[in-house]
């Protein structure tokens, strides 16, 4: 039973706000992986409409009075949470004016569409217009939230993200990785160029074949299909709720591995929102996943943890030779895992290896940070992309579909999100040590394509904790530390250089 009272009054609102988020989060899966693209006019208008009745919907004027006195009112520990995360929600949202809200979301939708055929053309002066207009109301926005939040403008976009999550905690994490990263894929380049080179599989590979495949995986992972569905998009991605918790990814019948790790990296995703509480929480504050950095783990966890060990590849090898056909010393365990594990200096972050990933991150929180700050005009995005890739990678892209229209995340409005995929894969490394210290099970039953240990750890040290713990909470009673970069430094040599 719900508490009653002025606590119990904020269970009823911020239920409402869940479930109205729900149908938006329906709607947006919608709009990437099955709408026409003559429905976007609509699709801005009814999403639009969503964000206004939910941003009403927990700015009520009740509220400020009700969060004061509902203090005198928690018991145990999750009402306590529930009701600081309830507080947080607020000041986000009643700093922001529904107008702006509005806005924001009709722009987001109209500049994703733009974006869709800009990226197909390689042209970022077409959708520069709409995206101008996006960075300002997002500055706008992120102004009004630093105001109430006390933070500078930056960290009021990533508070979204990542509760309580600073840029100058970001800066020193990512200052260290920029110093150990060239040099340490260097080394990596040079180790793997001294054994045999892996082979990839001669394609095509059907996309059917991939999509059965996609499944059979994704079923030993522990994806519940009466819960969820996997579909294609041109950016892949977990959405919905976790009642249907809707992945997509895309193919490519030259490769494979590109949609393989695609879905398991959303399948890791999606185990998260499958496992949160759910009865009185499921639409509670508290009841939601702690923040973008410990989703991200999750997803790595999946996708560069378990899933590119050799245990993985011993179980999933004669399934993908089944899969396509296959024959030969290509399809074998031993290939497949190098051929998981090679370093290369490339363009597209969500096909990077996870020796280089970190610099895809690092060289977009620099620009995304500069373009918030107005320490940078967007028309010198795609030049000063290219910079950054040419530094870090020693790479410059070729054209802006390969540089800097490659990811969604700008012209749909998510400014703020890009570091925690790296604190995310910090996160992963950090989980998973302590995962398989604390249970032997987990690499012999990965191994037997049974990940069931590995989701029973992650259940109960993560997902069952929802927002009940900070995400430095969470990490010290599940590892018994805080973040540490070393964990994910020591891995990557072990893993790259053994």
């Amino acid at each position: 039973m719900a508490a009653q009272g002025a606590y119990g009054r904020l269970e009823a609102i911020f239920g409402k706000s869940s479930i109205l988020g729900d149908a938006l989060a329906m709607l947006q899966w919608d709009m990437a992986a099955m709408m026409p693209e003559g429905g976007a006019e609509a699709r801005a208008d009814q999403m639009a409409l969503l964000q206004t009745l939910a941003h009403e919907t927990v700015t009520a004027p009740e509220i400020p009075d009700l969060l004061v006195r509902a203090e005198g009112e928690v018991g145990d520990s999750w009402e306590k949470a529930n009701l600081h995360e309830m507080r947080r929600q607020w000041v986000h949202a009643a700093a922001v004016p529904a107008d702006l809200v509005e806005a924001l979301a009709k722009a987001e939708s109209t500049c994703e569409m733009v974006w869709r055929k800009a990226r197909a053309e390689a042209d970022f002066a077409q959708v520069l217009p709409s995206l101008r207009t996006v960075l300002a109301l997002v500055r706008e926005t992120g102004q009004a939230k630093a105001e109430a939040l006390g933070v500078g403008i930056y960290d009021a976009l990533l508070d979204q993200y990542e509760p309580d999550g600073r840029s100058a905690e970001i800066d020193v994490v990512f200052a260290d990785l920029e110093s150990f990263l060239p040099a340490f894929i260097a080394q990596a380049l040079e180790a793997q160029a001294r054994r045999p080179a892996p082979r990839l599989p001669s394609g095509p590979f059907a996309t059917e074949s991939q999509r059965r495949l996609g499944h059979e995986v994704m079923a030993a992972l522990g994806f519940d299909f009466q819960r969820g569905r996997l579909d294609t998009s041109l950016h892949p991605f977990c959405g919905g709720t976790p009642d249907d918790t809707r992945i997509t990814t895309r193919y490519d019948e030259a490769d494979f591995t590109s949609a393989l790790m695609g879905v398991i990296h959303e399948t890791g995703h999606a185990l998260y929102e499958f496992g949160l509480p759910g009865g009185r929480w499921r639409h509670q504050p508290v009841g939601r996943a702690r923040g973008m950095q410990m989703h991200e783990s999750q997803s790595l966890i999946m996708e560069m943890q378990a899933c590119r060990s050799p245990e993985f590849w011993a179980w999933a090898a004669p399934r993908l030779a089944a899969a396509f056909g296959g024959k030969g010393d290509e399809w074998s365990a031993d290939n497949l895992y190098r051929l998981g594990l090679k370093v290369e200096r490339g363009f597209i972050r969500v096909d990077a290896d996870e020796v280089t990933y970190p610099a895809h991150v690092i060289i977009r929180y620099r620009l995304e940070k500069a373009l918030v700050e107005g320490r940078m005009e967007l028309s010198d995005l795609p030049a000063a992309w290219n910079d950054g890739y040419a530094r870090l990678l020693g790479i410059t892209p070729p054209d802006d579909r390969l540089g800097c229209l490659q990811d969604i995340h700008w012209f749909g409005g998510s400014w703020g999100y890009f570091p925690t995929y790296t604190l995310g894969a910090m996160t992963a490394a950090q989980l998973f040590d302590a995962a398989t210290q604390a249970d032997g099970n987990i690499l012999p039953g990965i191994g037997r394509g049974d990940f069931a240990p590995l989701r029973g750890w992650l259940g109960a040290n993560v997902h069952a904790k929802g927002s009940s713990l900070s995400t430095r909470e969470l990490l010290v009673q599940a590892t018994g530390r805080p973040l540490d970069a070393k964990v994910f430094e020591a891995h990557l040599r072990r893993r790259y250089l053994a």
